[in-house]
């Protein structure tokens, strides 16, 4: 019988990050339109705390996905959803690195540093240009969008999976390990 769960690490792992983005992506479209004031500049900084934890994460996540495998696939599961879902997922992780990783460079590109935590000064990824940021900007923005779509459509075949296949694909993401029969 194969295994039907995830391990708590890769669970842990994948609600924070998932948190993380329920919160960083709705501030992100806010703090744009916002005042210029001091708290507008903390509310920046924190997004790219945001973002830069997210890019940490994903290293991390990665390398235990590289070191611990997923669950099988429902049987009987159409190999173009099998296909899909690991396309999906593989999008969704090239994501967690490009958007933080572009959010950075934009970031450079503006002028502003990014210090992590403010604890950590980070290198400026690219040089001050305000036509590479103009890009840049475009380019996050459109990454964040085709993160959210994904992340959208992951949820959607998760429920799809619980209230219609009724299988164990969501459980497994919710508890690392089968319920006890009693």
């Amino acid at each position: 019988m194969s295994k039907q769960y995830f391990s708590r690490p890769a669970i842990a792992l994948h609600w924070i990050i998932a948190l993380i983005i329920a919160v960083a992506f709705p501030v992100g479209l806010l703090m744009g339109d916002m005042p210029i004031s001091p708290f507008r500049i903390k509310v920046f900084v924190w997004h790219k705390w945001a973002g830069l934890t997210v890019l940490w994460l994903a290293f991390v996540r990665v390398g235990w996905r590289a070191s611990h495998a997923a669950p099988a696939l429902p049987a009987g599961m159409p190999a173009w959803q099998a296909l899909a879902s690991k396309l999906v997922q593989w999008l969704i992780y090239a994501l967690l690195f490009a958007v933080p990783l572009t959010g950075w460079a934009y970031s450079s590109a503006a002028g502003y540093g990014v210090v992590y935590l403010n604890l950590i000064p980070l290198p400026n990824l690219v040089a001050k240009s305000k036509d590479l940021a103009d890009q840049l900007k475009g380019i996050h923005e459109t990454l964040n969008w085709t993160l959210i779509s994904l992340v959208a459509l992951h949820v959607a075949a998760a429920l799809k999976h619980h209230f219609i296949d009724r299988d164990d694909v969501l459980i497994g993401m919710l508890r690392s390990r089968p319920a006890r029969s009693e």
